[in-house]
C-alpha cells in the first residue's frame, strides 16, 4: 500500500492477474492432507473420549482438578442424529453419581474436513446445588510434533475502529513462555483479539482453532516443551454453582488440522469449512450475501444518520436507482427511522432513542411498509437496523419494562437481559411482527456497549459468569428463532462495527460493516480485507467513490454503495454502473483460496507493499485481460 494512486494500482493489478490462475500445486497439496487428515481426526477422537481417559478439557469441582477424578466418573455415549451435511454427532456424558454432576460433551466430527468441534454442557441432575463449578477449560490438551523446529502463533487484533483492526500477528514462540488473548469488554472480537487463530508446528503441521462465544473467552497458547504446544480456553470469568436441574453451556471449540508446506492451506481450508458448515444456508443452500445500497447522502447539519429520511425521500431514491440501473441486491435502512430520532433533534439524537422500536410517524405516517413495497417492486430486499440490546432511559422499552433491563449506576445505557427466557421470548415475538408487518427482508442488529460490567453486577454470590451465559446462550436462541420463523432471513451482524465476530455468531449472521473506522478511507479499508480474509470469506465495508483506488479498496464478498445519485458531488452514473458490473465479476473470488502476497507486519504504514491472490482453482487462466491502469 502506497500514497500515489500509480504504486497502488500498480498492486491491484498483480492482484487482478492472479484472480484467476488456478493454482493447482497448492490446491492439490491441499486436497491431499485433508484426505489424509479425516481418519486422524476420527482416531484422535476416538482415542481421547473414552471411558478411562482424561478428555481434552478441563474444570474445577468442589475444589479438585477433573483430571483428578474424571477418568472414575460413569461414562456414555450416544451417536444422534446430525441434521448438519458431511458430520457426525456424538454425545459423550461423563456423570458423578455422589453430587448429580453431569458434563455432556458434544462432538461433531467432519467427513470432508479434518475438523473436530464441540462444546460443554453441565448438568445438575440432582436436587440441591452442586459444589462450586471454577476454571472450566473447554479445551485443554497438549499437542505434540515429532520434528524439530519453531512453533508460530498466527492470530490477528480485534476491531477498535482503527486501521490496524484485524492485523495479522505473527508470534514465535519459546519454550515456558505463553500467550494469553482475550477481548476487551465482553463482546468476542472487540479490539485486543480474535477467536480465529493457526498454531504452526514443526513438522510441516498445525492446528486452525476457533471460538464459538460472543462473550469474554479466553485462549491461552503455551509452549510447554520443545516439542509441544498446550491450548487452554473458555470463558475467562466463571465460579459458580448449578441450582436443583439447572444446566448451562461453554464456549464452543473448533480444531481443523492441517499438512503442508505452506501454514496457508490451513487457512484455506478453514475457509472453506467456515462456507461449508458456519454460513447461513436457505433452502439447503449457501446464501450469498448481498451488495447494499444506502438512503444516505450526508445531508446538512443537523442531520445525522436517517433522521432526515422520509418515506417520500425514501421511496423516490428508490426510483432513481432503478431509473438509472444501478440497483443494489439490498436497501440498507440504518439507524434514526424510529420515534424520538427526527432531525429537529426535540428528543436527542439517534442513540438517545433506542428503545423506541417505533416507527416515526412524523416521517413515516404509513410505517415503512411503503418503503418496503417500493424496493420489492424495483426487485430488491430490504434491510432495516436495529440495536435491540441497549436501551436508553424513557424510551419505549425502558417505560413498559423496566425489570427485563440490567442498569448501572451513573450509566444511561442500559442492558436488555436476553438471558431472562420471558424477555428474550417477548422481544422475538415483538421483532417478528414487526419485520412481518413492514416487509422487511434481512435483519440488521448493532450493539455499541460493553456488557461485561452489566453482567459481572448482576451475578449472585457464588454465581460468577452465569449472566454472561445465559445471555448469551438467550443471544443465539433468539438470532435462531428469527431464522427459523423467516426461513428467507439474512442476519447482518454489527457491533460498533464487527466487535461481535466469532464461530457462533458466524453461523447465523455476517458482518456487513466490518468495522466503524474512518468512513471511506481506502488504506484502511484494504488493511482489514487484508487481514480478515485469512479467516473469515464473508465480510463487507462500504463504497463511496467509483475511481479504482477506493473501488478496489473496498472489495470484498459484500459490500454497500454508499456514492451520491442526487446532488452535484455524486458519482457519474455510467462510472456507478460499471463498478457493479466489476464487483459481481469477482464478488466469486471471494469465496475462494486466499493467498497475501506481502508480509502482514506493519501492513498499516503508508509506505509498504500491501497485495493478496484470490484463487479459483475450478477456473483456468483467463486468455486475454484488460485493464484501466496499465501502470506495471
Amino acid at each position: 500500500m502506497k500514497n500515489g494512486r500509480s504504486l497502488l494500482t500498480r498492486s491491484f493489478v498483480l492482484i487482478y492477474l492472479v484472480f484467476s490462475w488456478s493454482g493447482g500445486m497448492l490446491f492439490g497439496q491441499a486436497i491431499q492432507s485433508q484426505a489424509n487428515n479425516n481418519s486422524d481426526v476420527q482416531k484422535w477422537v476416538s482415542e481421547h473420549f473414552v471411558k478411562g481417559e482424561i478428555p481434552p478439557f478441563s474444570f474445577v469441582y468442589g475444589g479438585k482438578s477433573s483430571n483428578t477424578f474424571i477418568k472414575n466418573w460413569q461414562f456414555s455415549s450416544e451417536k444422534l442424529t446430525s441434521t448438519e451435511p458431511n458430520s457426525e454427532e456424538i454425545v459423550y456424558t461423563y456423570s458423578d453419581k455422589k453430587s448429580g454432576l453431569a458434563v455432556k460433551c458434544l462432538v461433531t466430527m467432519f467427513s470432508d474436513f479434518p475438523a473436530v468441534e464441540w462444546v460443554l454442557h453441565f448438568v445438575n441432575t440432582s436436587g440441591k446445588n452442586t459444589p462450586l463449578i471454577e476454571k472450566a477449560a473447554a479445551i485443554d490438551y497438549s499437542f505434540v510434533s515429532d520434528a524439530d523446529g519453531s512453533f508460530i502463533l498466527h492470530h490477528a487484533k480485534g476491531s477498535n475502529a482503527e486501521r490496524s483492526d484485524f492485523q495479522p500477528i505473527d508470534e514465535k514462540m519459546q519454550p515456558g513462555k505463553s500467550i494469553y488473548m482475550t477481548p476487551a469488554g465482553g463482546r468476542s472480537s472487540d479490539n485486543t483479539a480474535f477467536p480465529f487463530f493457526n498454531i504452526e508446528m514443526p513438522g510441516q503441521q498445525g492446528i486452525m482453532v476457533a471460538i464459538g462465544w460472543t462473550g469474554k473467552w479466553y485462549a491461552n497458547v503455551l509452549q510447554s516443551g520443545e516439542k509441544s504446544v498446550s491450548l487452554k480456553s473458555g470463558m475467562e470469568k466463571m465460579q459458580l454453582v448449578l441450582y436443583p436441574k439447572e444446566e448451562i453451556r461453554t464456549p464452543k471449540i473448533c480444531l481443523l488440522f492441517w499438512k503442508g508446506n505452506d501454514r496457508m492451506i490451513g487457512h484455506n481450508q478453514f475457509r472453506q469449512f467456515i462456507l461449508a458448515h458456519h454460513s447461513r444456508k436457505i433452502n439447503g443452500h449457501f446464501a450469498q450475501y448481498p451488495l447494499s445500497g444506502s438512503f444516505d447522502y450526508g445531508d446538512p447539519a443537523p442531520c445525522e444518520e436517517y433522521n432526515c429520511l422520509t418515506e417520500e425521500f425514501a421511496v423516490a431514491l428508490v426510483k432513481r436507482y432503478k431509473q438509472f440501473r444501478i440497483l443494489p441486491e439490498v436497501f440498507w435502512l440504518d439507524a434514526g427511522w424510529y420515534t424520538g430520532s427526527g432531525w429537529d433533534k426535540k428528543n436527542g439524537s439517534w442513540w438517545q432513542n433506542v428503545g423506541n422500536w417505533t416507527v416515526d410517524k412524523e416521517r413515516f405516517p404509513n410505517g415503512l411498509k411503503p418503503v418496503a413495497d417500493a424496493v420489492h417492486e424495483a426487485g430488491a430486499k430490504f434491510m432495516v437496523w436495529f440495536e435491540p440490546e441497549r436501551v436508553r432511559p424513557g424510551t419505549d422499552f425502558d417505560r413498559e419494562h423496566p425489570e427485563w433491563l440490567i442498569k448501572l449506576p451513573g450509566n444511561d445505557n442500559y442492558l436488555f437481559n436476553l438471558g431472562n427466557p420471558k424477555a428474550r421470548l417477548w422481544l422475538t415475538d415483538y421483532i417478528s411482527d414487526f419485520i412481518k408487518k413492514e416487509g422487511i427482508d434481512y435483519y440488521r442488529q448493532d450493539f455499541n456497549f460493553d456488557p461485561m460490567p452489566y453482567w459481572q453486577a448482576n451475578d449472585k454470590p457464588n454465581r460468577t459468569g452465569i449472566s454472561e451465559i445465559r445471555h448469551i446462550e438467550g443471544l443465539y436462541a433468539y438470532w435462531d428463532s428469527l431464522l427459523v420463523r423467516f426461513p428467507q432471513l439474512l442476519i447482518d451482524n454489527c457491533a460498533s462495527g464487527g466487535r461481535r465476530i466469532d464461530l457462533e455468531t458466524t453461523s447465523r449472521s455476517a458482518p456487513l460493516w466490518r468495522t466503524d473506522y474512518q468512513y471511506g478511507e481506502p488504506n484502511g479499508y484494504q488493511c482489514h480485507t487484508f487481514g480478515l480474509e485469512f479467516y473469515l470469506p464473508i465480510h463487507g465495508t462500504a463504497i463511496y467513490k467509483t475511481d479504482s483506488y477506493t473501488f478496489r479498496s473496498s472489495l470484498s464478498a459484500a459490500a454497500v454503495m454508499n456514492w451520491e445519485v442526487t446532488g452535484r458531488n455524486s458519482e457519474p452514473i455510467p462510472a456507478i454502473q460499471k463498478r457493479i458490473e466489476d464487483y459481481k465479476k469477482l464478488r466469486p473470488y471471494f469465496y475462494a483460496d486466499y493467498y497475501p502476497l506481502t508480509e502482514g507486519r506493519n501492513d498499516t504504514r503508508d509506505n509498504v507493499w500491501l497485495a493478496y491472490q484470490l484463487n479459483r482453482p475450478d477456473q483456468r487462466m483467463e486468455s486475454s485481460w484488460h485493464f484501466e491502469d496499465k501502470t506495471v
